[in-house]
């Protein structure tokens, strides 16, 4: 005899989200960034394929924050069908103390966007002394 077993109800959710994984617009784990220090620079590095610098790609440092922020708009048409994909995408990070954004230069290459801010070591550093008292 075999027991019949009720499953829950399907999400379709993830199913949706599965049809936009890796796909415009920008999805929640489609941009990948990160943020290092090299030398004497803060790095922010973006995977942004299949974009136009100078059109798509705007990067901007304003009060001690970095803002990469791009935008598609592409479209594609054949005798048969027309297929079009728009998004936008934006990641602000603040800077570390010493950023020198008046010298941040950001290079595109292969679909990576190179951030570099250099990064004035300031060498200030102190030990404070702890004073105690009694009661």
């Amino acid at each position: 005899m075999t027991a019949i077993t009720r499953r829950g109800a399907r999400s379709v959710l993830p199913e949706l989200l599965e049809l936009f994984d890796g796909s415009w617009p920008f999805g929640a784990n489609t941009v990948h960034v990160e943020e290092y220090f090299d030398e004497d620079a803060y790095v922010v590095r973006a995977e942004l394929p299949g974009m136009n610098a100078e059109r798509d790609i705007e990067v901007t440092a304003n009060d001690g924050v970095l803002t990469i922020s791009a935008t598609r708009e592409q479209e594609q048409h054949d005798r048969r069908h027309s297929e079009f994909r728009y998004g936008s995408f934006a990641r602000s990070v603040r800077l570390p103390s010493g950023a020198d954004i008046k010298h941040v230069k950001a290079a595109y290459t292969n679909g990576i966007l190179d951030v570099r801010v250099p990064v004035k070591n300031t060498g200030e550093s102190r030990r404070i002394p702890v004073n105690t008292t009694e009661h």
